[in-house]
């Protein structure tokens, strides 16, 4: 009987152990989801907290997830452009790649990736590259920002602001 009790103390503790393991942690950066009529974007938002965010934290001519965690998605409701370039109605996952005074902004079919850090896995399903000249800030914007609109998409974060076009 002893045995039998031992054996279903550790059955329990292993269990409980595996279970709490198993549960997804929580993320560390808030996380927004913004929508206009065509256009949503699903991403977390960073703190700057003091720190030089383009070419240190995220250095340049590196491909960046466009804010925290999982990365990013956008999702157009129909058929239209992007950055000029034509992008049919899905979801999408948004990367960029950042430069001091342009940045390559990425859409990618792959869904689900955690941050960019499969990139290359999957650069292959690439949709479209786009170039977007960097407009500096006059003061910082503290927590990464994304902003849809009718005819752009703005991202900024820290003194760097991007404009991609957007056309439905």
């Amino acid at each position: 009987m002893r045995v039998r009790n031992a054996m279903f103390s550790l059955f329990a503790i292993l269990l409980s152990a595996t279970v709490s393991y198993a549960q997804p942690t929580h993320p560390k950066s808030p996380h927004d989801t913004v929508k206009t009529k065509d256009i949503t974007v699903t991403y977390g938002r960073p703190y700057k907290k003091g720190r030089v965010i383009f070419g240190k934290l995220e250095p340049y001519g590196k491909v960046y997830r466009v804010g925290a965690d999982e990365a990013t998605t956008i999702t157009f409701a129909k058929d239209g452009t992007f950055g000029g370039k034509s992008v049919k109605a899905g979801t999408y996952t948004l990367f960029a790649i950042p430069n001091e005074n342009q940045w390559t902004i990425i859409l990618n079919s792959q869904l689900g990736q955690w941050g960019a850090f499969k990139y290359d896995q999957y650069k292959d399903k690439d949709v479209l590259h786009v170039d977007v000249p960097v407009k500096k800030l006059s003061s910082p914007v503290e927590q990464l920002t994304i902003k849809p609109g009718s005819k752009d998409l703005t991202i900024s974060w820290d003194v760097v602001q991007v404009e991609v076009p957007v056309k439905f």
